[in-house]
């Protein structure tokens, strides 16, 4: 059926009101196998991928010319006019020098910019890419979880609690199973699905027989056959109504282009200042004196504001966020990274967090005694024995009738691909079907049994039940597996070898007491019971599924229990103590008896010994402020239900923290919501909780947790690193032109006139030079800088504390101050008269002041990484940064020896002994930063010692 031509396939114009069979027939394919791959790839290449059609991409000459769409730019193109006007005024003659080398400048910038733009898409669309939903579907009579994207009409899509609906489809068959329409219909109740066909057309909010692409799975069980894809969908349907979305700047976004602003607002002035100062005391003689005044303050605002931070930034964060997914922490938005880095509290379940996920059952105990089985992880390889010996009589009667109707109350499916066996469904169902192939005998049993209904598990019921019949006799049996306690409460009899006896007020208390055992040893327990049906129980419903509902859940007959143990971490504990150096409390929250989260929380130092353990029914009885006083104390918390754990996000957060909570489950979704940081399980996580999340692990581990914190803690820094170099440096020109224009007279570049030219320290185009080579490749390298400093020696930083800060200010304007001296000095020191007296002419000493300044900011790229550690340290780790400075360093050589770039940028060429002083006085930023960073470090023992 699978092999009808896709391009013949109907389009049901409503599969509502059509019955499963006719969908089946005219989508092409058979719902017991679903479509082969080869088919599905034929529709895939037919309709294309099952995705919502974005905003049309932005034309390439759009984005070139989007580079020239800035006011600074603006200034740029007014000093290219300025320049050609006085070109014109004063005869044409020759070639218009100043204004060819400015538009080239313009042009280098605007590729720059865009060739940064693309990167950040580039690293953003790999992102998505990375986040894509999955949806498990039927394929040739397996089972196969693919990207959503890949979904054709005509897949079965096979639904359990927690599946985001990949697309529109019809349904096949429903047990309990109910969906959250509400992105769709606005509706807050989760609907109860039923595959009967709709005898109208009815809104979309009625069709009981369909699901939706967009919506989510909070309950039960279904399958459907996708009828619609892509735009066809009913969210396709809206999507055509909608613009793409467009995603808010993060704080630290609007941080950066709020000191852009000012920074540009502040030059602006002090480009005025210094071309009235230079007017006032130089004089304005000539109208060609005029065209310098106004290019140099052009060039020097447009040099001064450094109008690539917004693009490096975002760079900086889709690098760093790539990075993270490379050690399988997936943050989904960029602005999760600065909560990343500010997380003080991280809320983290237990199985397969904390511990490895890999759940074995190693203790039964039925009513005969407790039998040990061998073996751990996924491969049935092993033994079960009582005191060394084979299990025999009634104890190996009750063993096997735990793990076979474990294994039949099941969802879980076992499998050996290229010999590793593997699952499919929750690890501690799997676990029952791994211990049964290890008790010879069991899985014959379990043969002879078919499944006709079930009840399935939810986290508020903690129990599940499937009814099974043996189509040789007739005999139909309810199998029930849950949390002991739960199940013993159904329970009105216990299994003795072949007999069934009376649960007394004694033997409960005694089948409690194994249990208590079990927990205390770390074991996580799941008891077993069953009942013979001989009649349908009164009161139950007809319409539920298989006509089985929760009254068939009573009078059931002990078996027994299991003990599974999911070994912790390896590296977990490791991790804690490093989230504890850091300044972050980790918090352990898990629906586990209490003994066994106390046990497992002691093991890993989250607590100490003798640590407290609340429970949720604990938690009920606490209003708001008595459960924020709690937070403060209990780090280990129970028995929880998933609502307890959006009041314990909402009661630390009250308290002033910022939350990491993790979550699986599809009642974990709101609480993930509702943290700082909500991270999702990328193994055992539902989709529901993936879109919920900020972050998804794709390795369940915790130590990816605490890595990804550390992880954002350095691309926090490293924003640091470049701002304060950017703005240190440009400090440096807006200072060197100001006071060189102040202290002319001092340092002898009134003396280099012959009265009728204006002489300026810098010229236009060398500023603007500057500002090409040394803003963009260092700024980027140091966006990717190795850590430098310790980030997890210090406590995390508030969401509310300034990337700029103070002491930072203080810095930049101090480092700017002294690379300006530095600067003047050279000039002075090769310029006839001034303080120092040479003999060389004042293009060769202009030309060292230039190359003075571009040596010093590229020594200042060493100072930027840190705002105490010495430069020396980690010296040479980031080669990305030291391939910027040497290209900075060859481009510089290049514009000062090269002729024709010389008659461009009215340099000259230096020889060896101005090359070293150059070098020398260059330097002199970095030995001053050396001494102020000691000082500091000094300042900060004395405060800490």
């Amino acid at each position: 059926m699978d092999h009808a031509d896709s391009q013949t396939l109907h389009h049901p114009a409503d599969p509502s009101l059509l019955d499963v069979d006719t969908v089946a027939r005219e989508l092409g394919v058979d719902p017991l196998t679903g479509l082969s791959e080869d088919e599905a790839a034929r529709r895939l290449a037919t309709d294309g991928p099952n995705e919502l059609r974005g905003r049309k991409p932005v034309p390439l000459w759009r984005k070139i010319l989007a580079q020239f769409q800035d006011p600074l730019i603006y200034l740029l193109l007014a000093a290219v006019a300025i320049s050609l006007v006085s070109w014109v005024i004063e005869g044409a003659h020759g070639t218009p020098v100043d204004a060819l080398v400015i538009a080239a400048i313009i042009v280098l910038n605007a590729v720059l910019g865009y060739t940064q733009e693309a990167r950040a898409e580039d690293a953003v669309a790999a992102l998505d890419s990375m986040t894509a939903a999955a949806s498990t579907v039927l394929r040739g009579g397996q089972l196969r979880t693919i990207a959503s994207t890949d979904l054709v009409r005509g897949d079965v899509l096979v639904l359990d609690e927690g599946a985001a609906v990949g697309a529109d489809a019809r349904l096949l068959s429903a047990s309990s199973l109910r969906v959250q329409e509400a992105s769709l219909t606005g509706e807050s109740e989760a609907v109860v699905k039923d595959p009967t066909t709709l005898a109208e057309p009815v809104p979309l909010g009625d069709r009981l027989d369909m699901v939706f692409k967009g919506t989510s799975v909070t309950q039960g069980t279904g399958r459907a056959v996708v009828t619609g894809t892509g735009m066809a969908t009913e969210v396709g349907a809206i999507a055509e109504m909608m613009d793409a979305t467009v995603e808010e700047p993060t704080p630290l976004q609007n941080e950066v282009t709020s000191i852009g602003k000012t920074l540009g607002a502040g030059v602006v002035v002090i480009a005025i200042v210094v071309m009235l100062t230079i007017i006032l005391v130089d004089g304005v003689r000539e109208p060609s004196d005029l065209v310098v005044v106004l290019l140099l303050g052009v060039s020097l605002a447009v040099a001064a504001v450094p109008e690539g931070l917004p693009t490096i930034l975002s760079v900086v964060l889709a690098i760093g966020v790539q990075r993270m997914a490379k050690r399988n922490a997936v943050v989904k938005k960029l602005s999760s990274v600065e909560a990343l880095g500010s997380a003080s509290v991280i809320c983290t379940d237990k199985t397969g967090t904390l511990t490895r996920n890999e759940m074995t059952i190693q203790r039964i105990v039925t009513a005969s005694g407790t039998a040990e089985v061998s073996g751990v992880g996924y491969r049935p390889q092993g033994e079960v024995r009582s005191d060394g010996l084979p299990l025999h009589g009634a104890q190996l009667q009750e063993a096997r009738l735990v793990l076979g109707a474990g294994s039949l109350a099941n969802d879980a499916q076992l499998a050996e691909r290229a010999g590793a066996w593997e699952i499919v469904g929750d690890p501690t169902e799997a676990a029952f079907l791994v211990a049964a192939r290890k008790l010879e005998g069991t899985t014959e049993e379990m043969r002879r049994l078919e499944r006709r209904a079930e009840i399935p598990f939810t986290s508020d019921r903690k129990m599940m039940s499937t009814l099974h019949e043996n189509p040789g006799d007739g005999t139909r049996l309810v199998l029930s597996k849950g949390a002991p306690d739960v199940l013993l409460a159904r329970c009105t009899q216990q299994q003795v070898g072949n007999q069934t006896v009376p649960l007394t007020d004694e033997t409960r208390s005694a089948r409690l007491a194994e249990i208590e055992t079990l927990s205390a040893g770390a074991y996580r327990t799941l008891g077993v019971a069953y009942r013979r049906v001989t009649d349908e129980p009164a009161g139950s419903d007809p319409a539920a599924t298989g006509g089985m509902d929760e009254s068939w859940e009573r009078d059931l007959v002990y078996v027994g229990v299991v003990g599974i143990i999911d070994p912790a971490r390896s590296e977990v504990s490791g991790a804690i103590d490093e989230a504890h150096r850091a300044g972050i409390r980790v918090i352990m929250i898990t629906g586990d008896h209490p003994t066994t989260a106390r046990r497992i929380a002691e093991d890993l130092g989250i607590i100490e010994a003798g640590g407290r353990a609340a429970t949720g029914a604990e938690l009920d009885t606490l209003d708001d402020d008595a459960l924020r006083d709690l937070t403060r104390e209990v780090s280990v918390y129970a028995r929880v239900a998933p609502e307890h754990k959006l009041r314990l996000v909402d009661a630390l957060q009250s308290d002033g923290q910022i939350v990491s909570m993790t979550g699986d489950g599809v009642n974990d979704a709101p609480a993930l919501k509702s943290a700082d940081i909500g991270v999702a399980m990328g193994i055992t996580g539902t989709e529901v909780t993936k879109e919920a999340a900020r972050m998804i692990l794709a390795d369940d581990n915790f130590a990816t947790i605490v890595a990804a914190v550390r992880q954002g803690r350095v691309i926090f820094e490293n924003i640091k690193k470049f701002l304060r170099y950017l703005l240190s440096s440009n400090m440096g020109e807006v200072l060197t032109v100001f006071l060189g224009v102040v202290l002319a007279g001092v340092i002898g570049l009134n003396e280099a006139s012959d009265g009728s030219d204006l002489v300026l320290p810098l010229l236009a185009t060398q500023i603007l030079w500057i500002n090409l080579i040394t803003d963009s490749t260092p700024a980027l390298a140091m966006g990717i800088d190795p850590e430098i400093d310790d980030v997890m020696a210090r406590g995390p930083r508030k969401l509310t504390d300034r990337a700029i800060d103070a002491r930072m200010w203080r810095g930049i304007v101090s480092i700017g101050l002294v690379m300006a001296l530095a600067t003047l000095f050279a000039i002075d020191l090769f310029l006839p008269g001034g303080l120092v007296d040479s003999d060389d002419n004042l293009e060769v000493a202009r030309t060292a002041g230039f190359t003075t300044l571009v040596f010093a900011q590229l020594f200042n790229s060493l100072n930027a990484r840190s705002e105490t550690t010495s430069a020396f340290h980690g010296l040479f780790a980031n080669t990305w940064l030291w391939g910027a400075i040497a290209l900075g360093v060859v481009l510089q050589v290049a514009v000062v020896e090269i002729p024709f770039l010389q008659t461009a940028f009215g340099t000259e060429a230096l020889d060896l002994t101005h090359w070293a002083v150059c070098v020398a006085l260059g330097s002199v930023v970095l030995w001053y930063d050396e001494l102020r960073k000691l000082v500091l470090r000094l300042a900060e023992r004395r405060r800490t010692g």
